[in-house]
């Protein structure tokens, strides 16, 4: 299998923009009618109802976008159902023909980070959960991220660690000083080595960073960082993210950065101007409007504009 940084350079280049919808389902926001008891609804139910809701929302947007991102603490809250539920949704959205970065920000060290690496990385049939990519975080150290490292390169698969990201809190522990430099320049330094040592064809590594797009001028100074290292971009949208805020993410290709948008597309109906253009009954229609106007937002303020030149 070709290495994830070209399969993921192909996609984009192949939708011609960056963007990347999270599926982050939630009971008490389904459009009426999949899941008319919401939260009320047993385990068993909700499950059955979030596979229904992400195969919607898959449906729509795999025309439009290279890639999706379930996060799995809406599916593991529900049990054994809810797992179930993950793995049905990923393997929809790979046979619709999207790249599925998991995102679970998993990490341990030894054998543990190993079984978690072995467990989610690895595409066609290379593992359990069958993920293209998936997220963990750095601060158990080197000896917990080189499983990842070795899993990713061996399987053709990509992680993306947490260096900087776009919650409020995050600064409590990521802007500590130390030996002159804030914590999150250190992990920067450190995945842009790791980026570097997995280079592929695209020039871009196996190991990405996840920054957030709420702090522009850190992400603009962690894209000079790491040259080599595909940055997910989260914070569009419902957290304050703006298109322009993320131009600095790119290179002057338009490419080595995907950016994510969860509950403003996946919930769109939800939220003016679409709740009153389409309502529940149309969520579909407003994913597939709210997902177009991202696109072009991000083709018009950023280099992606030159993915589709």
């Amino acid at each position: 299998m070709a290495p994830f940084p070209d399969r993921l350079d192909a996609a984009i280049r192949r939708r011609g923009n960056p963007v990347l919808v999270g599926l982050d389902p939630r009971a008490e926001m389904l459009p009426e009618g999949i899941l008319p008891q919401g939260i009320n609804a047993d385990p068993d139910k909700q499950a059955r109802a979030y596979v229904q809701f992400c195969r919607g929302v898959i449906d729509v947007v795999a025309p439009l976008v290279s890639a999706v991102k379930p996060q799995a603490a809406f599916f593991e809250q529900l049990g054994p159902p809810g797992m179930a539920a993950l793995a049905a949704t990923i393997e929809y959205a790979q046979q619709m023909g999207l790249l599925v970065i998991l995102d679970g920000k998993r990490n341990d060290i030894g054998s543990t980070a190993a079984a978690y690496a072995r467990g989610f990385l690895g595409p066609g049939g290379q593992s359990a959960w069958g993920a293209d990519a998936m997220t963990v975080s750095p601060y158990l150290g080197d000896d917990s991220l080189k499983p990842f490292v070795e899993v990713a390169i061996e399987r053709g698969a990509g992680v993306f660690v947490l260096v900087k990201t776009s919650n409020p809190g995050g600064g409590m522990f990521q802007d500590l000083v130390a030996d002159g430099r804030p914590l999150y320049r250190h992990v920067a330094e450190y995945v842009e080595r790791l980026a570097a040592e997995t280079v592929a064809t695209c020039g871009y590594g196996a190991i990405g960073a996840v920054v957030g797009a709420t702090y522009p001028e850190q992400l603009a100074e962690l894209r000079a960082e790491m040259p080599h290292a595909w940055l997910l971009v989260p914070g569009f949208g419902s957290q304050g993210g703006t298109a322009a805020d993320m131009a600095v993410a790119f290179d002057r290709r338009g490419t080595g950065a995907i950016v994510n948008n969860s509950r403003g597309i996946i919930f769109a109906h939800a939220r003016s101007p679409y709740a009153e253009r389409f309502g529940p009954a149309r969520w579909q229609e407003a994913v597939e409007v709210a997902t177009v106007e991202m696109i072009e937002q991000l083709r018009a303020e950023t280099p992606a504009g030159k993915l589709d030149q």
